[in-house]
């Protein structure tokens, strides 16, 4: 086929409204390279001719036709996230949870079945649960820091994907991520792995042997709390199966967020340092307050896999968790009580975020089911944020005294026989 004109000899003869849209949607000439990656904020794109728009619209060659498939500056992130996650390749979507169920669809059928850890994050277990179960699929769930279970729950029924979070969401368990890769290939299964609350910064699953590797960069990876995102990463054969499950759902990532996005990366390690320098003084402050019962740190020598966390991570991360006497009504106090965080969702954020797991991120389960994840009625989720840190023990001791003298009231209240906040 012969090359379509693109540029008509004369525009007098149009009309204005044809001639002020030819005008208005033609790109500059720019020789020069921009120092930030451009904000491509078109639906379309157009071909040199039909042949070329047939090839690009198939996939015999790379090219841009539609933005639901692919866009230039959601090309570039995720180009970017496969370099900082030492994979092949990567794609990126307009959440964490699309970017979840997109590694999980690329991989599951009918009658497969997931082992899980316990230790999860809510809306992954109902994802898992609630939509690939009324599609056929079994979830199993356990406790993946203990390597000889999951061998043996692995060995006793056909497996398609063992799936856990580097640290879990929200009691800061720290799973062997090389172990469990080569216990899962052993058994023919793939393992995907959620890295949120590390980032690529703490951690690189793919490099320790994982399959797929998800992240929801809403988190640290945008770090400000102004955009949905989410990626997968893995081999170019994994990532072109995640790839169509995007096209065919419409999870797509759109322009100007993958431009947060990467404008976030790039300040992603000193953000990570400084978010664990703090979050390591607070965690170890907040060990010796008689209000709290329990701190959940990898950094601190307290944390129950601060050894593996030790080996797996360069630095501690910004995200721990505690539990503050009164229970439920202890928790409450001390979040009510707070005058520096934010009092919303999320992490990963500029704003330290404190969060309580059992109304909140884990809403979905029962008594029965948190009891089962290891989440108190008492326990609260902290991002650590980019504040001062004097200005946040100084607030967090507020928030201490409150749930102190909430669960001293509630214990008033109450007979000595019924144990406060259980």
């Amino acid at each position: 086929m012969g090359q379509r004109a693109t540029n008509p000899p004369d525009h007098s003869s149009r009309g204005f409204a044809t001639r002020a849209i030819k005008a208005a949607t033609t790109p500059p000439v720019v020789d020069q390279r921009a120092n930030s990656v451009p904000l491509y904020l078109s639906a379309t794109f157009s071909a040199a001719d039909a042949e070329e728009l047939g090839a690009i619209a198939t996939g015999a060659r790379p090219g841009y036709a539609y933005a639901r498939i692919d866009n230039p500056t959601g090309a570039a992130l995720a180009d970017a996230l496969a370099e900082i996650e030492g994979a092949p390749a990567a794609r990126v979507f307009a959440s964490g949870m699309s970017a979840i169920h997109a590694a999980l669809a690329s991989v599951l059928r009918t009658g497969d079945r997931v082992l899980a850890t316990s230790a999860i994050y809510g809306s992954t277990r109902s994802l898992l649960l609630n939509q690939f179960g009324r599609l056929g699929v079994t979830t199993t769930f356990i406790d993946a820091t203990d390597l000889a279970a999951v061998d043996a729950a692995l060995a006793l029924t056909p497996t398609r994907i063992l799936y856990v979070e580097t640290i879990s969401n929200p009691t800061i368990v720290v799973v062997d991520v090389a172990a469990l890769a080569a216990i899962a290939h052993a058994h023919d299964a793939l393992l995907i792995v959620d890295n949120t609350f590390a980032s690529p910064y703490l951690c690189r699953p793919i490099e320790l042997g994982a399959d797929l590797v998800a992240e929801s960069a809403t988190k640290f990876i945008g770090g400000h709390s102004d955009v949905l995102a989410g990626a997968v990463a893995g081999s170019h054969e994994r990532i072109a199966s995640v790839r169509q499950v995007e096209i065919d759902t419409g999870g797509t990532l759109s322009p100007l967020s993958a431009f947060l996005v990467l404008r976030g990366l790039t300040t992603l390690a000193v953000r990570m340092e400084r978010h664990a320098a703090t979050a390591r003084v607070l965690a170890a402050w907040l060990e010796t307050e008689p209000a709290v019962q329990r701190v959940l740190y990898p950094g601190l020598a307290s944390h129950p896999q601060h050894a593996l966390a030790s080996r797996q991570f360069p630095i501690g991360g910004g995200m721990l968790a505690f539990e503050v006497v009164g229970g439920r009504i202890g928790g409450g106090a001390f979040i009510d009580a707070l005058t520096i965080p934010e009092l919303t969702a999320s992490l990963g954020s500029i704003h330290t975020i404190v969060a309580h797991p059992p109304t909140t991120t884990h809403r979905q389960l029962n008594d029965a089911e948190l009891a089962e994840a290891g989440i108190a009625g008492g326990l609260l989720r902290c991002s650590v944020g980019l504040e001062d840190l004097e200005d946040l023990r100084l607030d967090f001791a507020v928030g201490l005294a409150a749930a102190s003298a909430a669960a001293s009231a509630a214990a008033a209240r109450v007979p000595h026989s019924q144990p406060v906040g259980a």
